[in-house]
C-alpha cells in the first residue's frame, strides 16, 4: 500500500493502492518503483520526505487568503465587541453557535446533571478543535486547522459575556427571561464550584484567551499562506 507518492510527495489516508494512481501528478506507483532500484526508491522517497508539499493552485490559494482575510477582520470585531454589557440584538457568530450550545445539551443528558448543563459550553469550543484535529492529523491540511482553532477561540469570545454575567444577569435567556429568574449554565456551573463572586473575572479571563485563541489561529494560517506563496515559489 502507497501512503506517500515517491515523485510529489502527496500523503494518502487511506493508503493507496500499489497499481492505482497518484492523484496529484499523475504517475502509476508500480510503473515508478518498476523504474528504480529498491535503493534508489527508498533514497527518492526520503529525499521527499524532506521537501515541502506540493503548493495549491492559484484558485485555493487566494481563495484561502480571503477567508484567512475574512475571519482576521471578523475577529477584530468580536474582540473589540463589549463582553461586559452585550447588546440584545442578533449577533450572527451567536447565531451559528447557539445551535451547536444546545446540542452540546443534548448530547450529555445521558451522563447527568453537572455533564448536561456544562455540555452546551464544552461542547461549542470542543467541536471546532476536533473538525481542526481531523483537519490537522487526517488531511495534513494546516491551514484548515487553524480556521477551526480561530472557531474555537471565537466560540470561547462568545462564551465570554455568558460566564460575565452570572453574577449580576442580565441576559435575555432563550426562555425569554434572566438567569435570576430561570436556569443559567454559568451560575450553575460556578455556583458549584464555589466561585460565582468570581464570575467577572472568569469573563475576562474567557474574553482574553479567545482573542489570543483567534490571533494565534491567524498566526498561523497567515504562516501557511507565507511558505506557500506562489511569488516566492517562483523566486525560488
Amino acid at each position: 500500500m502507497i501512503h506517500r507518492c515517491p515523485k510529489c510527495g502527496a500523503s494518502f489516508r487511506p493508503p493507496r493502492d500499489d497499481e492505482s494512481e497518484c492523484p496529484q501528478c499523475g504517475i502509476w506507483f508500480h510503473k515508478w518503483g518498476a523504474a528504480l532500484p529498491e535503493p534508489a526508491a527508498a533514497a527518492v522517497l526520503e529525499a521527499e520526505e524532506s521537501e515541502p508539499l506540493p503548493p495549491p493552485d492559484s484558485l485555493t490559494y487566494y481563495g484561502r487568503a480571503a477567508v484567512l482575510l475574512l475571519v482576521a477582520v471578523w475577529g477584530v470585531f468580536l474582540a473589540a465587541a463589549d463582553y461586559r454589557n452585550p447588546p440584545q440584538s442578533f449577533d450572527f457568530m451567536h447565531a451559528i453557535l447557539l445551535p451547536i450550545h444546545e446540542a452540546g445539551h443534548v448530547f450529555m443528558f445521558p451522563f447527568g446533571e453537572f455533564l448536561t448543563i456544562a455540555g452546551g459550553s464544552l461542547f461549542q469550543v470542543a467541536l471546532p478543535l476536533g473538525i481542526g484535529a481531523a483537519f490537522l492529523f487526517k488531511q495534513h491540511d494546516r491551514f484548515g486547522a487553524a480556521v477551526c482553532l480561530w472557531w474555537a477561540g471565537a466560540s470561547v469570545v462568545d462564551l465570554a459575556p455568558y460566564i460575565y454575567d452570572a453574577l449580576q444577569p442580565q441576559l435575555i435567556l432563550l426562555g425569554g427571561h434572566t438567569g435570576e429568574d430561570g436556569p443559567h449554565d454559568w451560575i450553575y456551573l460556578l455556583d458549584r464550584f464555589h466561585s460565582l463572586q468570581r464570575a467577572h473575572g472568569w469573563g475576562i479571563a474567557a474574553h482574553h484567551l479567545g482573542v489570543l485563541t483567534m490571533i494565534v489561529a491567524i498566526g498561523w494560517g497567515g504562516a501557511w499562506l507565507w511558505r506557500l506563496a506562489p511569488w516566492r515559489r517562483e523566486e525560488a
